[in-house]
């Protein structure tokens, strides 16, 4: 007999039909009923036992966490909070759960406790429906742009290239700690490492994909990038994955309108395909809201913040517009602000960027025109010679969720940034090949796959949705 998931049982009126299902038992009361659940939604399937006629054996070993196969007949409840229910007539134990040991018993634990069991902590209704969110955004990413012409580009993970010029990167070797190998002046000889050169992991597939941008029109990768900041910071890992998507003849205003059209998408996507988990997720935020200071509260709800983002236009506004109304209003006059802004050329903190799109605009943000000395070498230099081609789309409660640029396309400008900011044009010099051959306009932008989650999900830390956070002192699991 084919087996059932516990999503298709509950939404089927096939009453009397007979099934099979597979799962883990979530809980076990009155030695009779078992909440059954298989990963597949967030709810379980009751599960009725005839106890008299089962062995005391097997209802022993019906334990919280225990794998278990059931086979019976599928009726209507006849009890309150469920449609249908399964009259068991089979009962397999597939894999026992001591319940003296198992740690994730049917009760509120900390999310610090479950980080600690992140093996486990999968099997609570929090992170599967987390996870089930970061799955459908991941596959709703990849339609959106191949509905919308572009190519999938997978960027490498070893790089000799540091895109953000910002040196937090981990290094690649097979050189033995031991027995480094010198050159004359006493440094270190990468000659001899397994790459012949100094490699790193990737902080970003940009300047790769734009490459391909060149030749292939539009592309995107979507891939694990790696950081080496020591942040400790409910918004930073360590390991984390990208969207980069690229786009040969697009302009900065072709970017923004990009960078909104996919948030849109995507957001909208997941808002019709994960109802269930959305609005778990939500009464759990508005729970957790209810204990804070009335100050610290959120004025939206989870749905709410979602709907904010796709029915609302993006506010575009210039990093000199936005410099004005932050100098000029209360927070920042009152120093409220823990960095207040005095002057222009001042780099903006999340509070600031909150500040835009929560208290002033009341929507979405994408800020432009940003100071040249403050964002990466790469960005096209614009007419007044100290502001670049750069956005940034702000949202509420997080700020800045996207970052991207026009990209300085004339060898020339971008030589002599790259000159004044001692970057080595011999590490470059594919990448300058293509401003040398048929080089023309073009515009990508960068998303934290992470911070879209947690964005979704209204989860505050970001350790909390990727399975295994790697952070500053952890690589555990």
């Amino acid at each position: 007999m084919k087996r059932s998931t516990v999503a298709e049982l509950l939404s089927s009126n096939n009453f009397l039909n007979e099934v099979t299902i597979k799962g883990w038992v979530r809980t076990f009361r009155a030695n009779r009923f078992i909440a059954l659940n298989d990963g597949s939604t967030l709810n379980n399937i009751q599960c009725v036992v005839d106890f008299e006629n089962t062995s005391e054996a097997t209802l022993k070993r019906i334990t919280t966490g225990a794998a278990i196969s059931i086979k019976g007949t599928l009726i209507e409840s006849q009890g309150k909070g469920q449609n249908v229910e399964i009259q068991v007539n089979q009962i397999e134990i597939l894999g026992d759960s001591n319940p003296e040991e198992y740690p994730i018993q049917p009760k509120k634990h900390s999310f610090e406790f479950l980080r600690e069991n992140a093996h486990l902590r999968i099997r609570t209704n929090t992170f599967s429906a987390v996870m089930r969110v970061r799955s459908a955004l991941s596959f709703a990413i990849h339609k959106y742009f191949v509905e919308n012409g572009f190519y999938h580009f997978h960027a490498p993970i070893i790089t000799g290239t540091d895109a953000e010029g910002a040196g937090e990167m981990f290094q690649v070797s097979t050189l033995d700690p031991a027995k480094l190998p010198k050159t004359e002046s006493g440094a270190i000889d990468y000659s001899k490492d397994f790459f012949g050169k100094h490699t790193n992991l990737t902080v970003s597939g940009q300047l790769e994909a734009e490459t391909y941008a060149m030749a292939l029109g539009k592309v995107y990768t979507f891939g694990p990038t790696f950081r080496a900041e020591n942040s400790n910071t409910t918004r930073h890992l360590a390991e984390f994955w990208m969207i980069e998507p690229e786009v040969a003849f697009n302009n900065l205003d072709d970017n923004m309108d990009l960078a909104e059209d996919f948030i849109k998408s995507v957001i909208s996507d997941i808002l019709k395909n994960c109802k269930d988990d959305l609005e778990f997720l939500n009464d759990r935020l508005l729970q957790e809201e209810k204990g804070k200071p009335q100050i610290e509260r959120s004025e939206l709800s989870l749905l709410e913040k979602l709907n904010f983002v796709i029915e609302n236009n993006f506010k575009r506004v210039s990093y000199t517009e936005a410099i004005d109304i932050l100098r000029n209003c209360k927070p920042n006059k009152n120093k409220k602000f823990q960095y207040v802004i005095n002057e222009w050329g001042a780099d903006l903190q999340s509070e600031h960027e909150r500040y835009l799109v929560e208290k002033h605009f009341k929507c979405p943000v994408i800020l432009f025109d940003y100071p040249a000395n403050i964002k990466a070498f790469y960005m096209r230099l614009n007419e007044d010679g100290k502001t670049v081609r750069a956005m940034d789309v702000l949202f509420p409660g997080i700020g800045e969720i996207v970052g991207g640029s026009q990209r300085e396309e004339r060898l020339e400008v971008l030589q002599q940034k790259m000159k004044d900011l001692h970057i080595d044009e011999q590490e470059l010099w594919w990448y300058l090949d293509t401003r040398k051959f048929g080089t023309a306009v073009h515009s990508g932008f960068g998303l934290g796959f992470e911070r879209l989650v947690q964005y979704t999900t209204g989860m505050g830390n970001i350790r909390d949705v990727i399975p295994y956070p790697r952070t500053p002192q952890n690589a555990e699991f």
